[in-house]
């Protein structure tokens, strides 16, 4: 039989010859097929899980502390020091939960699931996105707008998985230890009180598929999608060890707070329990009976036991967030200028015009993006192609040029 094979090319591992298998790799001394490489890969990956590491290379010493966390966040997140805090912590708790099993007791340590509330543009999702930025487990940002249940048009509750999965190149060991911010969760809340004859797939009903991922268990995540690829095999993810980060500008829950404060309206002592409260800023008085209130079941509330707000930005952390950050808006478009060989300035006054605008707007740091934008459009258009290589910015060009774009229709009554 050797003598039969000498002439063909063969697995240099298993023998058989190029015409038994799909795949014969060529090396420099020798060949291996595709059956022998799919073994060899099952054997490494058995080899990593059996290490016995949740965190390769990490110890409680390595680990960032969460002022450390906070700190890093500090260089691109202006205010929102409560946020910071509480999001700090959760991280850290999660890096040392992931290190437990080095632990010798029996003590058991919950994941602590958190959920945001603020207004739009207020930061939530660049609070996630900046601390993905140092750290060493996979994140995904998803968002709840798109999800249904299973069976009617939309994602399934699974697909969040498959984002992580994705994120993670499909390592489950990897994915088992990573973070989901899901963005908008305020979207899903129930629609209505009162029974209906039709069901709330998109709100009561994705409260209900999330309950099992929140809590931790093992989900059958399709890799490329549950509807499109009936046929595909499921891959099995624990998310035991997974923290969820919710966020959502719940619009109107301010309405549910201040009920809530002046339950009594009537006599002098109703006036002096109200007389601190500040009625400027209500997300900051907020409790799980206000989300409820506002639509999440009580079970998918339990799940999320850390509550954090973001308050709302007044016109001097505006002012920062236009500035100060190392990623803020008027140093990207400088850079941008930059690499056109422009050098770009702007009067200071230009800046509390651009942020008189976003207030009168009323959309948050997002506001002054689209503002920026629109004073800078002409110019970004036409100086490319120009010999000029300076530009500076006055408040008079700034308002012109904003008049005439038409921004204005953002204003709000």
């Amino acid at each position: 039989m050797a003598k039969k094979n000498s002439n063909k090319n063969h697995c240099s591992f298993c023998g058989r010859p190029d015409s038994d298998v799909n795949l014969l790799i060529a090396g420099v001394t020798g060949h291996i097929c595709d059956l022998c490489v799919e073994q060899a890969h099952g054997i490494v990956n058995d080899s990593v899980k059996n290490t016995g590491k949740s965190l390769p290379g990490f110890s409680l010493n390595k680990l960032p502390k969460p002022i450390e966390i906070k700190s890093f966040v500090d260089k691109y997140v202006i205010g929102q020091e409560d946020a910071k805090r509480y999001l700090s912590v959760a991280v850290y708790n999660h890096y040392k939960r992931l290190l437990q099993k080095d632990t010798k007791d029996d003590v058991e340590i919950e994941k602590s699931n958190i959920i945001m509330v603020g207004s739009t543009g207020t930061g939530k999702t660049l609070l996630a996105r900046t601390i993905a930025k140092m750290l060493h487990v996979p994140l995904t940002i998803v968002d709840a707008t798109v999800l249904t249940e299973a069976g009617y048009v939309g994602e399934d509750i699974e697909s969040i998985l498959t984002r992580l999965l994705q994120v993670a190149d499909y390592d489950v060991a990897t994915a088992e230890r990573g973070i989901v911010f899901i963005d908008e969760i305020d979207k899903i809340a129930r629609k209505s009180d009162n029974p209906s004859i039709t069901r709330d797939v998109s709100g009561e009903g994705v409260q209900q598929g999330l309950l099992k991922l929140l809590e931790g268990s093992v989900i059958n995540v399709p890799p490329q999608g549950g509807r499109k690829h009936p046929e595909q095999r499921m891959i099995a993810v624990d998310t035991k060890n997974i923290l969820f980060i919710c966020g959502g500008a719940f619009d109107g829950i301010e309405k549910k707070i201040a009920q809530r404060l002046n339950t009594r309206v009537v006599g002098y002592s109703a006036s002096q329990n109200t007389a601190h409260i500040d009625r400027e800023n209500l997300i900051q008085y907020i409790t799980p009976l206000d989300l409820k209130s506002f639509g999440l079941i009580p079970e998918i509330i339990g799940r999320l036991p850390v509550l954090t707000y973001l308050n709302p930005l007044d016109k001097d952390a505006l002012l920062r967030i236009l500035t100060e950050p190392k990623n803020s808006i008027i140093k990207q478009y400088v850079k941008l200028f930059e690499m056109d060989k422009i050098n770009l300035s702007f009067d200071k006054d230009v800046y509390e015009y651009i942020v008189d605008k976003a207030m009168e707007f009323k959309l948050g740091a997002r506001g002054l993006r689209s503002i920026v934008e629109a004073i800078m459009m002409d110019s970004m258009f036409s100086m490319p192609s120009e010999k000029i290589k300076e530009l500076h910015i006055t408040r008079d060009f700034a308002m012109s040029k904003l008049q005439k774009s038409n921004i204005e229709k953002l204003r709000v009554a």
